[in-house]
Order: C-alpha cells, then structure tokens, then sequence
C-alpha cells in the first residue's frame, strides 16, 4: 500500500481503512500533493529547470521537466475504482 497507510497490501488496507478514512486521505492528497517523496524531488527540480528555461527565453512547461510525470488522480481514480 502506498506508504504503509491502511497497512502493507491493498487487502490489508480494505479491511482496516473505512470510507470515512479512505476520503480524509484523499482530501489531504488534494491540499498537499502526492505522498511519494520521489514525485516531490521531481517536481522541485522540474521548477528550478523551469526557472531556467524561462530567465533564457525559453516556452517549456512545468511537465516537460518532469518524465514521470502522469495525470493528477490517475492512479488514484484506478485504485478507487478497484477499491469497490
């Protein structure tokens, strides 16, 4: 499971986190970002490069910093929609 949270699988976390729980997380998700350290140190770099590039004259995006980059609530619409 993401973290530990709910447990260490997604059986675990099905049976100990209520739906209650589930939308807190979700809702905490939503205010502060992705819990996945790796995603945070991408995008702090993604903003330095982005910085650079546009004190250059250069027209890239935030995303073009960013390779692992996907859509925000992607995997978490996935694990929602298996979580049923």
């Amino acid at each position: 499971m993401l973290n530990g949270i709910g447990g260490n699988s997604i059986a675990e976390a099905k049976a100990t986190l209520s739906y209650v729980e589930v939308l807190a997380w979700v809702s905490y998700r939503d205010k502060h970002g992705s819990l996945n350290l790796a995603r945070r140190n991408e995008l702090s770099t993604a903003l330095i490069a982005l910085q650079v590039n546009r004190s250059g004259g250069g027209k890239a995006e935030l995303h073009d910093f960013m390779p692992h980059y996907a859509r925000p609530g992607t995997a978490l619409d996935q694990a929602m929609n298996e979580w049923a």
